[in-house]
């Protein structure tokens, strides 16, 4: 183009009317989609992105119901430029919903992106959990939030998959949301330290499908380390680490030397004295003798439900009668046999139907994690920016319970 033509161009008059360059501008926007989802075998890579750019630019001009066409028919493409498709994903939710839901060209870390974009909302975030398929790394970022409708469209959608920091974030989560707690249970992700943890929250009906799926017997446990018991007592028991992990896993579960040394003979005995007197060195004793730490015994002896208490009988090897000694001593009701009092009635359940090896290892979890991270020091440690994997799962488990 000569030097004057090129003149006349740059000057050349706008004026042109608004009904004429809509449909020009329409027209272009058709085209450059026509281009983009053009078949790999007819345009090469560099220009179908050479024209997505360009219809990017055309977009941030157009109105909602063309952006709304533009993503319904790259929501069909296989092979659709990924700032496309971020670009789209990130508008209004009107456009992205389609491509959220559908799309199958978007990678994960177009999911990631858009789901942490500043223009992204809540619904936009569902829409991703709802996707055929959520990888780890995705919910993991949508878990961060803390948005619970997102929350529970992660855990409704079974083909969205959960690592262990999500579920971390989730069980903490279902202690201030309780509508989590159903559906959070119903995940094959969810492990014994998550679930019996948050036990402590949980309703009655939940606290029951806890004890169902992770009240389990120890047996390969025991059978693995059942020549280990020998070592540790040839060595006077000198070994901390050593000798917590073995009283998770043995069969006996009530302190032997804290009988010898209490003035009372046996649990039942302090139970009785309980009944008769109750007193917080009684409700010390109690734990002592039955093989916990004082913070589980107070844990267990104050649960509002039925259920923790059922357990700690039953894994101490208390005959039935004495649950109902020890529930009286705690001034609750039991009501009458026609119609017991609603926590006494899902303590005799739980103490009826779970076997001693069972409550015992459910016991023996909480006695193992509510304890084991009470130093001042660790739970110094234990802030929201702190990385997970340097405290044991019985400082988390711990902090949750106690904490705020």
């Amino acid at each position: 183009m000569a030097d004057g033509a090129f003149e006349d161009f740059l000057n050349a008059p706008t004026s042109i009317g608004t009904a004429t360059r809509d449909r020009t501008r329409a027209t272009l926007t058709r085209r450059l989609q026509d281009v983009v989802g053009l078949p790999g075998s007819r345009i090469q890579p560099q220009e179908r992105h050479m024209a997505a750019d360009l219809l990017i630019e055309v977009l941030r001009e157009s109105d909602l119901p063309t952006r709304v066409r533009c993503a319904e028919r790259m929501a069909l493409l296989h092979e659709a430029p990924a700032l496309l498709l971020r670009y789209l994903a990130r508008d209004d939710i009107e456009v992205a919903r389609q491509l959220l839901e559908i799309c199958e060209a978007f990678d994960d870390s177009d999911l990631i992106a858009t789901a942490n974009a500043p223009s992204a909302t809540t619904e936009h975030r569902i829409l991703i959990a709802r996707r055929k398929k959520v990888s780890e790394s995705v919910a993991d970022v949508l878990a961060q939030r803390e948005e619970v409708p997102v929350i529970m469209a992660l855990l409704r959608n079974k083909d969205s998959m959960l690592a262990h920091p999500a579920v971390e974030t989730i069980t903490a989560m279902s202690k201030s949301y309780p509508e989590i707690g159903p559906f959070l249970l119903k995940r094959p992700e969810l492990k014994p330290s998550q679930a019996l943890t948050m036990f402590w929250w949980a309703a009655p009906d939940e606290r029951v499908r806890i004890l169902e799926r992770f009240a389990v017997e120890r047996l390969t446990l025991l059978d693995a380390c059942q020549d280990l018991f020998a070592v540790a007592a040839r060595d006077g028991w000198q070994d901390g680490l050593l000798r917590k992990s073995l009283q998770f896993i043995e069969r006996r579960q009530r302190n032997r030397e804290a009988i010898v040394k209490s003035p009372y003979d046996s649990l039942e005995h302090a139970i009785e004295a309980l009944a008769a007197n109750p007193s917080q060195e009684l409700f010390k004793e109690i734990a002592f003798l039955s093989g916990l730490r004082p913070a589980s015994g107070a844990q267990i002896l104050s649960d509002p439900g039925g259920e923790a208490l059922a357990i700690l009988c039953k894994a101490t090897g208390l005959k039935r009668r004495y649950l109902r000694t020890l529930w009286t001593g705690l001034k609750r009701p039991t009501g009458t046999d026609e119609a017991p009092a609603e926590p006494w009635a899902r303590a005799l359940r739980v103490f009826d139907t779970l076997s001693t090896n069972k409550a015992q290892t459910v016991l023996r979890y909480w006695n193992w994690s509510l304890t084991s991270a009470m130093s001042p020091t660790l739970a110094a440690k234990l802030d929201d920016d702190a990385d997970e994997l340097e405290f044991s799962v019985a400082a988390r488990a711990s902090r949750l319970v106690f904490g705020n």
